[in-house]
């Protein structure tokens, strides 16, 4: 008896004044850390603009009384997986939500004609749209922010990239193999490395990682022609997080630069490679990039789709074979890692793909879905996933011709175990199926079917600007109605924590309110 009432008591006091309960938890850390995100970017909005400072702070003081009060009130309880998967899920709905008061608070997207309804739901959309590094947009007027707010849009990307919920376990030591988990279901990817004997050790050094990768990107950044010291940070951030957000309407167009498209393409292309390479590189194992599976075919099609959508512009007469291969290799580059930056000048310009031949347009869709690495910052299906399935679709072959044999899914020169196999296929059709809903919906809500297609591909990749009409030159705000807007913002969120934890995260209250109904 003794052991059911445990087994069911879902809060359960710690210590005097303390409940146990780690989604809650977790969602205290969260959201206390997003505050002092407010915080800084309201020191900058005061030193320059100050426009938006007051309605910075304020935000911090709720997200910091809120969270603060959470995260005191409460304590670590249980590990178990549907534990796991509320912490990480819940917490990235409440960041979403008060990720939003700072625009709110300012009138953001006050234009005239939009009502508070609409700024409302615009400021949920863009608070969405960077935390889940997808990088799609509602802002029309980008003199409007001030620029202590606009370093804070950018810095919900940079917060969303390696994952508040990862930031949360650092400093939680004391959850043990929950702490993995919680790795696992935040980060992107079917898999996590441990990289240190503890969960906390092993978050802590990826954050590391993700700091020093975000510094050296500002400083190669600051270093050649064009951007500012505050452009070179706030474009780090979002280039570390692959996520695509600027300061600028024209993105990377502002600065018409090849050198900069250069930094910003090797610094994409390291974003959405396994961070664990990168630490196991910079600790002496320098040919782990070389000897990754995953990593060589990433590389691999990340240069062949460059390739050929340059040869396709140039053979199609559009551009000379420079233009095309600059704007070809960044617009692959972009899209594929699922960072979303634009190198399009203007309406029609080179870099505006959504005026290029539909053959490349179809190249950089497929790039859309297929997106990094697992382990890595970004979004899509994941190279490992594409590879472990192509294996499995290549074995059901071969069974036709050989139906006795016992033909094992290889991952490189490694087996992968048949559970994994199958988890993929279900991961694989889970995805296809909420992008068909999720067209579906778009459309019905009035969205354009090459435009829904595209704005979907991009929700549930992370990716950013879509085709047809909220293509990169383009606004999601004047390409979809507001219920269209609450829609994708549902998706960015579902595909930025890869399906399973949004689904699942259900499960907990759920159950407890069906054992409460049981136990009546």
């Amino acid at each position: 008896m003794t052991g059911t009432k445990h087994r069911h008591s879902e809060i359960a006091l710690e210590s005097p004044g303390k409940y146990r309960n780690t989604p809650l938890h977790i969602m205290g850390i969260a959201l206390t850390s997003v505050s002092m995100g407010m915080v800084l970017s309201s020191l900058i909005e005061f030193a320059s603009t100050n426009r938006d400072t007051t309605a910075l702070l304020a935000a911090a003081a709720v997200c910091g009384v809120v969270g603060g009060g959470i995260w005191w009130r409460t304590t670590v309880g249980a590990a178990r997986s549907r534990d796991i998967f509320a912490a990480v899920g819940w917490t990235w709905v409440m960041i979403t939500l008060f990720g939003a008061l700072p625009y709110v608070f300012a009138g953001t997207f006050a234009t005239p004609g939009v009502g508070f309804v609409e700024q409302v739901v615009n400021s949920i959309f863009e608070s969405a749209s960077g935390y889940s590094c997808t990088g799609s947009t509602v802002l029309l007027d980008f003199a409007r922010p001030g620029r202590g707010m606009l370093m804070y849009r950018q810095g919900t990307q940079w917060y969303g990239g390696m994952g508040v919920v990862v930031l949360a376990v650092a400093v939680l030591p004391f959850l043990g193999v929950g702490g993995l988990g919680l790795i696992k279901a935040e980060a992107p990817g079917p898999s996590s490395d441990r990289l240190a004997p503890r969960v906390s050790e092993t978050a802590k050094r990826l954050w590391l990682v993700y700091f020093i990768y975000t510094l050296a990107i500002a400083l190669a950044l600051f270093i050649v022609p064009g951007p500012s010291l505050y452009d070179s940070v706030a474009h780090a951030f979002t280039t570390a997080a692959t996520g695509g957000f600027s300061p600028h309407s024209d993105s990377i167009g502002y600065f018409n630069s090849p050198l900069v498209e250069a930094v910003l393409i090797i610094g994409m292309l390291i974003g959405a490679a396994n961070f664990s390479l990168h630490w196991r590189a910079a600790h002496g194992q320098f040919s782990a990039h070389v000897k990754d599976s995953e990593f060589r075919n990433y590389m691999g099609y990340m240069v062949g789709f460059s390739l050929l959508v340059a040869v396709l512009l140039w053979a199609d007469g559009a551009f000379s074979f420079p233009t095309s291969l600059r704007v070809g290799a960044f617009n692959v580059v972009s899209l594929g890692t699922s960072t979303g930056f634009g190198n399009a000048t203007g309406v029609g310009s080179a870099g505006d793909y959504v005026k290029w031949i539909p053959s490349t347009q179809m190249l950089l869709l497929f790039a859309m879905l297929i997106g990094g690495s697992t382990g890595s910052t970004a979004g899509g299906i994941k190279v490992m996933r594409i590879q472990v399935l192509w294996g499995h679709a290549l074995r059901a072959i071969r069974r036709t011709q050989h139906p006795r044999a016992v033909i094992p899914v290889r991952h490189g020169k490694l087996a992968v175990a048949e559970d994994i196999v199958s988890g993929m296929a279900g991961f694989f059709l889970l995805y296809i199926v909420i992008v068909v809903i999720g067209v579906g919906l778009v459309t019905a809500l009035g969205g354009d079917l090459d435009a829904s297609i595209g704005a979907v591909a991009t929700a549930m990749g992370g990716v950013g600007p879509a085709f047809g009409n909220a293509g990169p030159t383009a606004s999601f705000a004047d390409a979809f109605t507001q219920p269209a807007r609450l829609v994708l913002a549902v998706l960015m969120l579902i595909g930025r924590l890869e399906i399973l934890p949004m689904l699942l995260m259900f499960a907990g209250p759920w159950r407890a309110a069906e054992s409460r109904l049981r136990h009546r």
